[in-house]
């Protein structure tokens, strides 16, 4: 027979082949070794000769005519006919097919087309572009490529011209859906799939592929071609690590990041009072945790006060606590958190907001480290370290006359500034990778990467929410994330990204402005009687901006 033949059992083993399926392989095949038939066919075509099998297996129904690609025994591509027969025996264990090669002979004078693009008018244009970019001709060999292409693979050019491939690439996508196939058969475009492959050093690599075919100029197919570009956050995950870049659960290379880093460990093991300042949303409680954690008094309690979120006349009694019968609606004794935070820390979260005659007793106490319960006259010890934040200008406000300098100064025994998110670009990749892998746990997704185009719009957004904007944009597109790349498209519409950006700039220009009545109506109109952005805007919580407006009869 003219045809190489291949007896294939039900796993799809090879259990015999004649001579000439044996000059068709060469040495790909022994007797006795047992090996798969898919292990001779290239790995594009392997998922279709798989199914074909199934398909007589399970019909008693030849199938005829099915074109592949070999790698004959001079190591070079050769297209084949494949047919598959039923080989019943009436006996399902031993029931077989039989696959027959035939060469697929394109006929005298038949034409394939290349492009060699090494002489073309493109070659400066493939060598100037920041992605890798190879092609290949209609044999499923490399024809060219760049220097990108080469800096990300390992690979030089003179290395892999010639070669198939997925003998450079091996991506776990040659066996199950390759973008060049879909390209060279069905003349589609593939566009930002995700694809992990292996450098020459051995190392794994995730990147983002687009593939397209190539005409001649007379319309025929040429090949094809693919670009390709790593992952933004890969050079993190195969280089040292994130553990070189956080402190506890901080993150952050920035120069600024990396000085409140040196700083922490001294800090956390005074028993200095610290005031901790920076915009809302950088972490200000994180680094309040982190310093209490990192203590001597981290087995004891951290108790957290957000001056804000507690109405005005029940804050004296939240804080220091309350005797039964000392106002209306007290029916029992109550501790205060500072009580509750004996022996440990107690954080005062946004502390600039305080009312003068709180600020008064709150003084009292850091001077006496004491204080009594509302209603009380026993005086209680103050045991708890004390740790402040704000997002106000603390020195403008007292020059306003609103805050008091002797309290200021008995907070800021030691000041820690948390710069706002904008001003640290290079922390921005760090933390995408490193709220990927918390909201991986989070939602059971296997997100690995944003986007490069996502990356580049993060890296130029300005955050007026900051880190805490980050994580909530990146949680809002694990919503809507299916694969393993968050795009652009998953990211909240960009009229919302600038309506933040408005308020930002609003706020720099009332953020040292006194909350007048007159500043208070601009703020509402240029943000639409939003309440929340024109506090942002006005450099204050949204409580306290409803206190302003309560104070000054607006309505």
């Amino acid at each position: 027979m003219n045809a190489g033949i291949l007896l294939i059992r039900k796993d799809h083993r090879v259990l015999h082949f004649n001579q000439k399926a044996n000059r068709f392989l060469g040495t790909h095949l022994r007797l006795g070794e047992n090996r798969k038939i898919e292990s001779v066919i290239i790995p594009a075509d392997r998922q279709k000769v798989a199914a074909a099998i199934e398909q007589v297996f399970s019909t008693h129904e030849a199938v005829k005519n099915l074109h592949v690609q070999i790698v004959n025994t001079s190591g070079e591509l050769q297209r084949m006919v494949c047919s598959i027969d039923p080989l019943l025996t009436g006996q399902s264990d031993e029931d077989a097919v039989s696959l027959s090669l035939n060469p697929a002979d394109p006929g005298p004078g038949a034409h394939t087309p290349d492009l060699d693009l090494a002489s073309s008018e493109h070659h400066y244009l493939l060598e100037a572009l920041p992605e890798g970019v190879f092609t290949i001709n209609t044999q499923w060999r490399i024809s060219w490529f760049n220097h990108t292409a080469e800096k990300i693979t390992g690979y030089s050019r003179e290395e892999v011209i010639g070669r198939y491939c997925w003998e450079i690439f091996r991506s776990d996508l040659c066996d199950i859906s390759c973008p060049l196939r879909t390209a060279l058969e069905k003349g589609r475009i593939s566009m930002d799939q995700d694809v992990r492959i292996i450098t020459k050093q051995g190392k794994k690599l995730s990147i983002l592929v687009n593939a397209g075919v190539l005409k001649d100029t007379q319309g025929n197919i040429a090949g094809a071609v693919e670009t390709f570009r790593l992952l933004v956050g890969e050079r993190i995950r195969t280089g040292p690590g994130l553990s070189r870049y956080t402190f506890s659960n901080i993150v952050g290379k920035s120069p600024a990041m990396r000085h409140l880093f040196s700083m922490l460990p001294d800090v956390a093991a005074s028993e200095a009072n610290v005031l901790i300042c920076g915009e809302s949303g950088t972490g200000k409680d994180l680094f309040a945790r982190t310093l209490h954690n990192h203590s001597s008094r981290r087995g004891k309690p951290f108790v957290a006060v957000n001056c804000t979120a507690l109405a005005e006349s029940l804050l004296e009694s939240e804080m220091f606590g309350h005797e039964k019968a000392a106002f209306t609606g007290a029916t029992n004794s109550k501790q205060g958190r500072f009580e509750m935070a004996e022996g440990g820390t107690i954080f005062l979260d946004e502390i600039g907001e305080l009312k003068p005659d709180i600020q008064i007793k709150l003084l009292r106490v850091l001077e006496q480290r004491e204080f009594e319960r509302v209603g009380g006259t026993r005086t209680l010890p103050m045991k708890a370290r004390i740790i402040a934040a704000t997002n106000k200008d603390l020195p403008m406000a007292m020059t306003q006359g609103s805050f008091r300098e002797d309290l200021f100064y008995r907070l800021r025994t030691v000041p820690l500034t948390i710069p706002p998110l904008r001003e640290r670009p290079e922390d921005i990749p760090l933390l995408v990778e490193y709220f990927i892998t918390l909201l991986n746990k989070r939602h059971k997704k296997k997100v690995r990467a944003v986007s490069p185009d996502v990356m580049t719009f993060f890296q130029e957004y300005h955050w007026p929410g900051n880190v805490r904007e980050l994580e909530r944009t990146l949680e809002y597109a694990y919503v809507f994330v299916k694969g393993a790349t968050i795009l652009k498209r998953f990211l909240p519409a960009s009229e919302e990204f600038g309506r933040r950006a408005s308020a930002r700039l609003i706020a720099g220009r009332h953020r040292k402005t006194e909350p007048s009545r007159q500043n208070i109506f601009r703020a509402l109109a240029e943000t639409d009687g939003n309440r929340t952005l024109a506090a942002a805007a006005l450099g204050m919580s949204r409580t306290s901006l409803w206190r302003h407006m309560k104070a000054l009869n607006i309505q």
